[in-house]
């Protein structure tokens, strides 16, 4: 019986890897025990077990793994790098396999030994997935669900943990690496990688099928506004005009949902920061990657075990106002903080940024409106409009589309108020093709054929002429 399956499972093993355009892979022999087993008489009728050949290949993983870490010394690994621990494990992995009478092939060896490695300095089975570079998010769902975004779309792929205990031991990792903690008194987590990808941890009870990790990476590439132009993120035109908002020093807020790519073109406006210029930037986890020789990266704090010693991204504003910064950049307004941002912006602090959640930019000054109402319920609207007006500049509306493509699809310039209405004027705005429905979004990028409120601001800094340039349809 035994013998039966195994010769079934080699031949679906070789069919699939021909399929993926790979070599088939060698199958293990069988150990002693599993040839004593194939001797057996097998009973009649019997059908080949599915997924045998992967159960003895994980079993024979882990009689591995549990050797090579009964006999390894820690203090050995202590202060050392992957690349010094390599010949070791290797050795080990041989020694155990001789050991225990095991067969394995020398791409079993190397890929046990990649596999140990990855438990012992990386993130596990999911460390091969932060290096591919195609990949924007990497989301565990449990011990048995890892799923990718790639070029803007779900993907599942075939890497699993061992157990659910194995994802939480990663995600302790995750947070002790950035001073946090995560357990079952503290369940949820936000932190980064080495690399700047930011991290969400979930773990169970409240995780309800198994400890969920959420990693957005962080792009190797130097994205531009020039290069998101070129990718058709947005128009040429488009990515004039931010980069003269940027260097005129107006305050600028990147309205999107979640995902469709608002840090990464802060990033992107944030290159036209002078170098002359202090700038203070505050997140919940530090992701902006700014150039500038002069730059303050302030992190919030969570409460500890005893629930004391929280700092929230309201106390570093209001720090941040006492550091004497030329430009703040909020990572993300989301509560009472709004009203601290708006402050600052107002008292001379031109040329500060932020991101916020909202469908459209007037969903993004109501958003705007409820968040100060929430630090100060005792204004009246009113005032709180005027001070919106007065404070911001612009706002930039990303979008992540079907076709999964980021796309700016608004920029829209406050112009002042009329009444108790915020007015506002769009300078650009994407527009949808309906007549040519397909899985790609066809649409144009469209030039209002409007003088953008901020000229006279732009002719203070020189660049009028530019600016006018830029807003020909």
């Amino acid at each position: 019986m035994f013998g039966q399956k195994q010769v079934r499972a080699n031949t679906s093993s070789e069919l699939e890897d021909g399929a993926n355009g790979q070599p088939p892979a060698e199958t293990p022999p069988l150990s002693l025990v599993e040839k004593q087993a194939a001797a057996a008489p097998a009973p009649a009728r019997s059908q080949p077990s599915e997924g045998h050949e992967a159960l003895v290949r994980s079993e024979l993983f882990k009689t591995i793994r549990a050797g090579v870490f009964a006999a390894m010394n820690p203090s050995a690994a202590v202060g050392k790098t992957r690349e010094q621990m390599k010949p070791a494990v290797e050795t080990l992995v041989l020694d155990v396999a001789e050991r225990e009478r095991l067969n394995v092939t020398i791409a079993e060896q190397v890929q046990i030994v990649g596999e140990l490695l990855n438990d012992m300095f990386g993130l596990g089975p999911i460390e091969p997935l932060l290096a591919d570079e195609t990949i924007t998010d990497v989301l565990v769902n449990g011990p048995d669900q890892v799923w990718v975004e790639r070029h803007g779309r779900l993907e599942l792929t075939n890497c699993k943990f061992r157990d659910n205990a194995h994802v939480v031991n990663v995600a302790q990792r995750i947070a002790a690496g950035v001073g946090r903690r995560v357990d079952e008194s503290s369940p949820m987590v936000d932190a980064r990688l080495n690399d700047g990808s930011r991290v969400n941890v979930v773990l169970p009870p409240l995780a309800i099928h198994g400890a969920s990790i959420s990693i957005r990476k962080f792009s190797k590439r130097n994205i531009t506004l020039h290069r998101m132009a070129q990718q058709g993120n947005m128009s040429p035109a488009m990515a004039t005009v931010l980069k003269l908002a940027s260097t005129c020093r107006l305050n600028v807020i990147v309205s999107g949902g979640t995902g469709s790519g608002k840090t990464t073109l802060l990033n992107a406006l944030s290159h036209f920061i002078g170098h002359g210029e202090r700038t203070v930037t505050i997140e919940d986890a530090a992701e902006l990657q700014l150039v500038q020789p002069h730059v303050v990266s302030l992190e919030t704090r969570p409460e500890n075990a005893e629930g004391l010693g929280a700092v929230t991204q309201r106390d570093l504003v209001r720090n941040a106002l006492r550091m004497r910064p030329d430009r703040i950049i909020l990572g993300e307004t989301r509560g009472s903080e709004a009203f601290d941002v708006l402050q600052a912006m107002n008292t001379g602090h031109d040329g500060s940024m932020t991101t916020i959640h909202a469908n459209t930019p007037r969903d993004g000054i109501t958003r705007l409106e409820s968040m100060v109402m929430m630090a100060n319920g005792n204004l009246p609207l009113l005032s709180i409009r005027r001070q919106i007006a007065s404070a911001v500049h612009l706002i930039v509306q990303i979008e992540r589309m079907r076709d999964g493509m980021r796309r700016v699809t608004r920029v829209t310039e406050l112009v002042g108020m009329e009444g108790e209405v915020i007015i506002t004027q769009d300078l650009f705005a994407f527009r949808y093709d309906a007549s040519a429905y397909s899985e790609e979004v066809k649409g144009v990028f469209e030039t209002a054929a409007v003088r953008p409120a901020f000229a006279q601001r732009a002719a203070y800094y020189g660049l009028e002429d530019a600016l006018l340039e830029a807003m020909k349809p």
